[in-house]
């Protein structure tokens, strides 16, 4: 009876999504980060134009602070991100890439294009905005 259940099924897709993308032909050049990792430095790198920083992508990834914290404190660790001090206020830090996390980024973007593709695959583009629609609504009846 649980399998119908809908966040069941997104878990399951979930799990699979991120198997997917941690054994993609890249990730292997890029074996010190997660999953998630890739998807912040994508998200860093399309928006480098703009300041970013960790309460972006609180909301943008969905996670706590704490959580998001936790990620970027390994992320700098690591050598994928740098912390500036903001002029205007010294709390503030925006995230910035960094040279390893730019070269990273040409590969896992072409990891996350395939495996777009590969969800959407036998989908019509109709289809595939209804069910963007619907995981939208999802997300903001959770938010709400």
């Amino acid at each position: 009876m649980h399998e119908k259940f809908i966040g069941h099924r997104i878990r399951i897709l979930n799990n699979l999504i991120k198997r997917e993308i941690e054994s993609s032909e890249h990730f292997a050049y890029a074996q010190s980060i997660t999953g998630t990792n890739s998807w912040i430095i994508a998200y860093l790198a399309q928006n480098s134009d703009k300041d970013i920083y960790q309460k972006d992508l609180e909301k943008k990834f969905s996670v706590t602070r704490s959580t998001a914290s936790k990620v970027i404190k390994l992320m700098v660790q690591k050598g994928l991100i740098v912390r500036e001090e903001v002029e205007s206020d010294a709390r503030l830090k925006k995230l910035i890439l960094t040279e390893k996390a730019l070269n990273m980024n040409e590969a896992i973007k072409s990891d996350i294009l395939k495996l777009n593709e590969k969800l959407a695959k036998g989908f019509t583009d109709e289809e595939m905005q209804t069910m963007q629609n619907y995981i939208d609504r999802m997300i903001d009846n959770i938010n709400s």
